[in-house]
């Protein structure tokens, strides 16, 4: 393992030194003392792992394509912004817009995100991007969703916390998203609807679940254990009248 002390560095030069250790051969990099710098393993193909003491900051692991980011505290926002492959594991909270445009690849976050958390997520044929959140997330959750997993599970909320904010799905065309309990009719997008279990649902959120569990620690089948709600869109053109015909 290679040692780096982000403590100062500006944001550039990190990831410079980060990419050049990587190119040298190193199989896995820590950093310590990260404080807000931006685009930490963006860009960047490859099965190393990088772990990560402090908070990152916006855009890490955008277009990254393999990696895998440990990141003990909080990230900020756009993580996984169109990212292609890969694992992030966050110890903490993210903030909005986690998994911009996601195409494949896992999220993991151990307690809350943001707004507009999976916006824009893809999937194409075996690519099948997943996020997974351990707490709450907040308004437009899964909005202009085009593929992939959402799964929220509401773990340890406050008294009068709300698993969800409001417009959760709107314009959402594509994937599917699991919360856990019931979500209010009022809080969804008009693009979305809710519709019962079935096997094979059971069998996508054990995976993931059983990762999260594997990941922050809990009981997979007592999660489980829990009714889920399973929003799909009504269909995969929600705006097609407001384009021109061909």
């Amino acid at each position: 393992m290679v040692n780096i002390d982000a403590k100062g560095i500006y944001y550039a030069d990190l990831n410079r030194n980060i990419r050049q250790t990587l190119l040298d051969g190193a199989k896995e990099i820590f950093l310590k003392n990260v404080n807000g710098q931006r685009y930490i393993g963006t860009g960047i193909s490859g099965k190393q792992r990088i772990t990560i003491d402090g908070t990152p900051g916006n855009d890490m692991a955008a277009y990254m394509d393999g990696l895998t980011l440990i990141v003990n505290g909080n990230a900020q926002d756009a993580i996984a912004n169109t990212m292609n492959d890969g694992t992030i594991v966050i110890h903490g909270s993210a903030g909005d817009t986690t998994g911009y445009a996601m195409r494949g690849g896992e999220i993991y976050v151990r307690d809350n995100v943001g707004c507009r958390v999976g916006i824009h997520m893809k999937e194409y044929k075996d690519k099948v991007p997943a996020i997974v959140i351990g707490g709450k997330g907040g308004d437009f959750f899964g909005e202009y969703m085009a593929g992939g997993v959402l799964i929220l599970l509401g773990l340890n909320l406050k008294d009068g916390e709300e698993i969800v904010g409001e417009y959760c799905g709107t314009g959402m065309h594509g994937g599917v998203m699991y919360i856990r309990g019931e979500v209010e009719h009022y809080k969804l997008g008009k693009e979305v609807k809710s519709v019962e279990m079935a096997q094979k649902d059971y069998e996508v959120l054990g995976k993931y679940v059983t990762k999260y569990c594997a990941y922050f620690g809990g009981d997979p089948d007592e999660i489980l254990s829990t009714k889920f709600s399973k929003l799909i869109p009504f269909n995969k053109r929600p705006y097609g009248n407001l384009y021109a015909g061909v």
